[in-house]
């Protein structure tokens, strides 16, 4: 066993959210594994013209205060999305806030945007080295008068420093966030959001609007025709669900929050597909939810999805998953004779 998969198993004897930390703390100390073999060439693609050494990434909710990005990239993730950050401080719901659904390769996290706000957020990500693509997820204070004002300022803050922005309004364990994603309440977001970057200069980094799984097919196109109109540049399609599968097995199945692993992969493949289907390769799709195989991220791709995110399978599985999930994708593109990730997304 690889002295990572030890360090993973010893971890799932613990508290998760303790497991969590000590994971954090351990990269810190540069005791993460390194990818020093570099990407197959067909893995490479390029995503609302950032340009990645293969697609598989990290979701955002491991690393809330950029505290670790430049061993998140060691680790072999052609992306990775750091935060959710809000302006200010805030401590999250109560603990427990976690839970693994062994049984079912699944996590339950209801945390709330804990964090320690945009100051902790951007001194430590303004210290990273500049390489690899890194992303900041914005979200919003759960106390805030203007929630869409939270984003802009956060954006406003972090320009220049990050790669791409998500814009997570998805986000099931901030009372009301959903809302955000209402036909009129999206509209004056974007528009915000489109306005502040009006004015901001230096280079141009793309954002992406966060969306949940737990949403009708009509809704797709709308909310696709809403990001176009204002200047966003993709969709990371999903957030955790709320919805609870009827064979989950765990005991702690009947937790409240979002649902995220293995029972999330067949749901948000299909509202991937949604959004593929109304965007019509108009807008850059990144699609995470279940992801555990290269089988699985294959599976992303040809629903639309030209890169992928993960985090879930990595409690059960630990850091070499992502390196088994290139290797075993970049044979699946070969096999079905794709010269590179772009020849594949769409092609279900």
């Amino acid at each position: 066993m690889a002295v990572q998969d030890l360090a993973t198993a010893l971890l799932r004897r613990l508290d998760p959210e303790t497991a969590h930390g000590l994971a954090l703390d351990a990269l810190a100390l540069g005791l993460g594994p390194k990818d020093v073999g570099g990407d197959d060439p067909v893995l490479a693609v390029e995503v609302a013209g950032l340009n990645l050494s293969n697609p598989v990434g990290l979701a955002a909710g491991f690393d809330k205060d950029a505290r670790v990005a430049d061993a998140l990239i060691d680790c072999g993730f052609g992306l990775i999305e750091l935060g959710g950050v809000t302006p200010l401080p805030q401590p999250g719901n109560p603990r427990p806030r976690i839970f693994r659904l062994s049984e079912d390769r699944a996590v339950i996290n209801r945390m709330g945007f804990n964090n320690r706000g945009l100051d902790a957020f951007a001194a430590n990500l303004a210290r990273r080295r500049r390489r690899g693509i890194v992303g900041v997820n914005l979200g919003a204070n759960k106390e805030a008068q203007d929630r869409t004002q939270d984003y802009v300022t956060s954006l406003t803050r972090l320009w220049g420093q990050a790669d791409y922005f998500a814009v997570n309004v998805s986000s099931p364990n901030t009372p009301g966030l959903r809302n955000l994603q209402s036909e009129a309440a999206l509209e004056d977001l974007l528009g915000r959001l489109q306005e502040a970057r009006s004015r901001l200069t230096g280079p141009r980094a793309p954002v992406f609007l966060k969306v949940a799984p737990d949403i009708a097919d009509t809704e797709a196109g709308r909310m696709v025709e809403a990001c176009l109109s204002h200047g966003i540049d993709g969709i990371i399609v999903s957030n955790t669900t709320l919805a609870r599968p009827d064979n989950l097995t765990s005991r702690f199945a009947g937790e409240t929050g979002g649902l995220s692993g293995a029972p999330l992969m067949g749901p948000s493949t299909q509202v991937l597909g949604w959004f593929h289907q109304a965007s019509a390769g108009r807008l850059a799709l990144v699609g995470v939810g279940g992801i555990a195989s290269g089988a699985d991220a294959y599976a992303k791709i040809r629903a639309g999805a030209s890169a992928v995110q993960l985090y879930s399978a990595l409690v059960f599985e630990g850091p070499g998953l992502v390196a088994r999930i290139k290797a075993d994708l970049a044979a699946r593109l070969k096999a079905d004779g794709f010269a590179s990730v772009s020849a594949a997304v769409g092609a279900r």
